[in-house]
């Protein structure tokens, strides 16, 4: 008896899931990898930062795994619209979700809501072109922006608002956004963190590719860079060294500047009918560890708040949801009967893409274990899954396949040498996606 699973989601999470289904599991397998949009990839697509080249060529990895003949892609399909959970319990033997975590934290601070206030996840999304962002929803008039957090995503935005638009332009950026980034107005650029460079989150290359900016200079104030104690893992000593190496060094005259600033939180965003400015407070660690502020505050005259403080999970319909940990619960991958989880929405947006392909390892076998049980699979008990083509059909949606995803890469492509612009230019909106793999 063949096992039919469906995987919510085609990311690397969802994807190493697929993977592993077919790698461990000793009964023959198909699973059909459902993505509501008309492209795989997940975050490998719409989340790493265009110029890192090296790591968005994991999605050569993942386009084998799509490529197997028991793995079958099917864009253009939404949990809760198109497929309900009792839908996909109907046509498969176990379903697996991994949508990942898609929206960012909030700062939970007055003005936050203001216009030029928005998540790290919404500019990523539109410098990546997801569909989901207009190419028009930002407009970098602003000569100050600040971005609120430490970590890769952070460095990856100020990278991108530091960069000329030509060193960019043998990029994926999708073109419209392009134009955008060679208007910018921002001279200077301020990425902050609650506590120490000893705290922050970003790695030791990500951070040293500040250092490398040609069009900023990268400021740290000597002040600021003091850390709390010495006995740190090397990753953070690397950290801390090159911090302390920019703080010995003096502006030299280019176009933009990046201050790099610790020891500061947010406490409000102000403003009328925009971001006007972004008051601070000094931090301490208090002796319980936690950050508390000193009562010492300063103002910056920003025209652009991006938080980036974390990602999280939303909620699925008709799926479990902890609403303490964004996650839904599960154990070892379980959810309920027949149904599991992968990925940052099983465990929390940690780790690195690579992480990924262990946890879904494990939820397999948590899945293949449940059902290879006497009552369940070998005993052949079940009846024969439904087919959800007929019941996609049977509602007018007609799935994206991989043959037509593979013409959106190609007309990517053409763009790209129309344009001169390297090797693929981002189409932007799903109307463009749809015209070039169904003309």
């Amino acid at each position: 008896m063949t096992l039919r699973v469906a995987v919510i989601g085609s990311g690397p999470a969802g994807i190493y899931t697929a993977e592993a289904l077919v790698k461990q599991s000793a009964e023959p397998v198909e699973v059909d990898v459902l993505e509501r949009l008309p492209t795989p990839y997940g975050l490998v697509r719409y989340g790493v930062a265009p110029d890192h080249t090296s790591i968005k060529s994991i999605a050569n990895y993942l386009r084998r795994v799509l490529e197997l003949p028991e793995v079958r892609f099917l864009g253009g399909v939404t949990l809760g619209e198109h497929l309900s959970v009792e839908d996909l319990l109907r046509c498969y033997d176990a379903v697996v979700y991994a949508t990942g975590a898609m929206v960012d934290r909030r700062l939970g601070i007055p003005g936050e809501d203001l216009p030029g206030s928005v998540a790290a996840t919404d500019f990523v999304n539109w410098y990546c072109g997801h569909p989901d962002v207009d190419p028009s929803r930002f407009t970098l008039d602003s000569p100050e922006v600040a971005v609120i957090g430490v970590g890769n995503v952070a460095v990856d935005v100020v990278r991108v608002l530091a960069k000329t638009a030509a060193e960019l332009s043998s990029t994926d950026v999708p073109h419209d956004v392009l134009e955008r980034l060679a208007d910018s107005q921002v001279k200077a650029i301020h990425m902050i963190g609650r506590r120490g460079p000893e705290h922050a989150k970003f790695t030791l290359k990500e951070l040293r590719e500040l250092g490398e900016l040609t069009n900023a200079d990268v400021c740290v104030r000597p002040e600021e860079a003091v850390v709390l104690g010495a006995d740190f893992p090397r990753q953070i000593r690397g950290n801390i060294d090159v911090l302390r190496s920019w703080s010995d060094h003096q502006p030299v005259g280019r176009p933009r500047r990046l201050d790099v600033r610790f020891w500061l939180r947010p406490v409000e965003i102000l403003g009328t009918d925009r971001v006007e400015g972004l008051k601070l407070e000094r931090t301490r660690l208090s002796a319980e560890g936690r950050v508390v502020g000193t009562g010492e505050f300063e103002t910056l005259p920003v025209g652009m708040v991006l938080r980036s403080v974390g990602y999280q999970s939303v909620p699925l319909p008709g799926v479990p949801f902890s609403p303490e940990t964004m996650t839904v619960p599960n154990e070892a991958g379980r959810v309920r009967e027949r149904e599991y989880v992968a990925g940052w929405l099983k465990r929390g947006p940690t780790g690195v893409i690579g992480t990924n392909k262990s946890d879904a390892a494990e939820t397999v076998r948590t899945l293949l274990s449940d059902l290879s049980g006497p009552d369940d699979l070998a005993g052949g008990e079940r009846p024969a899954p439904a087919s959800v083509d007929a019941l996609l059909a049977e509602r007018g949606v007609r799935p994206v396949t991989y043959a037509e995803w593979q013409a959106i890469e190609a007309a990517e492509a053409e763009l790209a040498k129309t344009l001169g612009r390297g090797e693929r230019v981002k189409l932007v909106g799903l109307e463009a996606m749809l015209r070039a793999c169904r003309p």
